[in-house]
Formats: C-alpha cells, sequence, structure tokens
C-alpha cells in the first residue's frame, strides 16, 4: 500500500502510519471543543506525522546534550520518507529506559500500535502493553481493507485510538512474546487500560498545554519518544515550527482527554 504524499512504498517499512482520507474526526472532534479548565496536562500525545529524512540521525546540541532533529527548523526539510507514529512526553520525564528497550518495532509496520501503547504506560503508571496486538486490531478497523492482521502494513493513528476507547488494550505477558497475529486475535483486552475519550489538538500551543513539559516550553521543541530500541536516542527533541509544519501536512495529533 502506497503512502499518499510520496504515492510510494516506504523504503524504511518501519514507517508504517497511513493518512486517512476522511478527516472528520479532526474536525468533530477537537481539543478545543472542550473548555480551557476541561483541557488534560501533563499527558503524553500521539502524533501520527510524515517522517523527513532529516529525522532519521538526530544531532546532539552541543550546549544542552540533548539530542533534537531538523534543528534548522521547518525550512530545513526535504525528503518525505513516509510516515510514522510516535509518542510525545509530557513533564517529569515520566518514560523509563526499560520501555526504551521494549517498546521496539523491529522491521514491523507497526508504529501506530508501538507510538500508542507507549502513551498507556504512561498514563497507566508503568504497565506494558502488547502493541501489536493494538496494530492487528487497528488494521481490522480502519478505513483501507488491504490492510489485514498479518501483513506489514501500517493504519491511522485515528482507528487504534477507536480500538483503545471502544476494546480497551492487552496487558504484555512474557509468553506473548512468540505469538503472531493468529495467536495474538485469541487475547482479552482489559476495558479499563484503554482510555474513555481522546480529542486532537490542532495547534502547537495545544500540544505544549497537553504536555505540561517545563523543559519543551523552554526549548521551544517538544520530546519525542521513538519505538526504534537502543538504535534511536531514547528522548529526541523536535522543535515546534518542523511540529507545526507536520500538523498542516495532515499530522494527527491525538490527546487522550479523561485522565
Amino acid at each position: 500500500m502506497r503512502y499518499r504524499p510520496i504515492d510510494d512504498d516506504p523504503q524504511d517499512p518501519r514507517l508504517g502510519r497511513f493518512i486517512p482520507d476522511d478527516w472528520g474526526h479532526v474536525d468533530n472532534y477537537p481539543l478545543t471543543a472542550l473548555s480551557v479548565e476541561e483541557r488534560p496536562t501533563h499527558v503524553p500525545v500521539v502524533l501520527g506525522v510524515n517522517w523527513y529524512s532529516e529525522f532519521d540521525n538526530p544531532e546532539v546540541d552541543e550546549q544542552t546534550g540533548e539530542h533534537f532533529v531538523a534543528k534548522g527548523g521547518a525550512s530545513s526539510l526535504t525528503q518525505i520518507r513516509g510516515g510514522h507514529c510516535v509518542c510525545l512526553e509530557p513533564g517529569g520525564e515520566p518514560d523509563t529506559e526499560e520501555r526504551w528497550d521494549f517498546y521496539d518495532q523491529g522491521s514491523e509496520g507497526a508504529c501506530v500500535g508501538f507510538g500508542w501503547s507507549r502513551c498507556m504506560s504512561i498514563l497507566n503508571e508503568g504497565n506494558l502493553y502488547t502493541a501489536r496486538w493494538l496494530w492487528d486490531r487497528s488494521k481490522e478497523l480502519d478505513q483501507w481493507p488491504e490492510t489485514e492482521p498479518g501483513d506489514n502494513n501500517g493504519t491511522s493513528v485515528r482507528s487504534a485510538g477507536d480500538v483503545l476507547q471502544d476494546s480497551g488494550h492487552v496487558g504484555w505477558q512474557d509468553e506473548h512474546s512468540d505469538d503472531d497475529h493468529i495467536g495474538r486475535a485469541t487475547y482479552g483486552a482489559d476495558q479499563g487500560a484503554g482510555i474513555q475519550h481522546f480529542r486532537w489538538a490542532q495547534s502547537v500551543d495545544e500540544v505544549h498545554q497537553a504536555l505540561g513539559n517545563d523543559r519543551a516550553d523552554e526549548l521551544g521543541a517538544v520530546p519525542f519518544l521513538n519505538s526504534w530500541g537502543r538504535d534511536y536516542p531514547h528522548r529526541t527533541w523536535m522543535p515546534d515550527d518542523v511540529l507545526e509544519r507536520l500538523m498542516q501536512e495532515d499530522g494527527e495529533i491525538a490527546v487522550p482527554t479523561d485522565r
């Protein structure tokens, strides 16, 4: 299945986020429909966006020692390599090194399952979740008939959020390690491990408010948690103007609103 902006299959199979054709979910369920007092803060945010070549190899800032992508800003972006899903980390750096290792999607196009599962681990105080189960169920629910459990196609941020809202999630068990999509189809989800509601941020300011991350506000950037294991930094910063451009390029920015 071809990724719409490049009209081709991504060379890197890990870039498995697809762009929905119907944008009604963002228009009908914006974060701004909630009053300022009702909007959550200090929560993770799930980002589904185009992935540019400038994101492949983060640079270390000599002054802070922190890793950045596209330090030159939005104008420095060149080639879209596909679509990806990552979790943005809220204030306090709640993600752990254990999850840096655990949420490694390998070579599969399962980034949406991993990005949302990383989000749920932060929301649910450290529990680990079966990301490939969520990837499977999302492909059953999404708009594309050619995506189905067992293939390496990606899915959309929206469809995984809908699964978490409707069914919950599956807590990780070590015996899940060797299961394929047929084995995963037998798992029972826990409704309490999902979310009751989620909405869509439509501005960088809304993302910062949801994250409640003081360091992000200082740097003018947001920290994302990739799912490529130790081959990628644990915590990587994306400048705000880069995020704004990605949002304008059919980015899906999901914010859980029931915690």
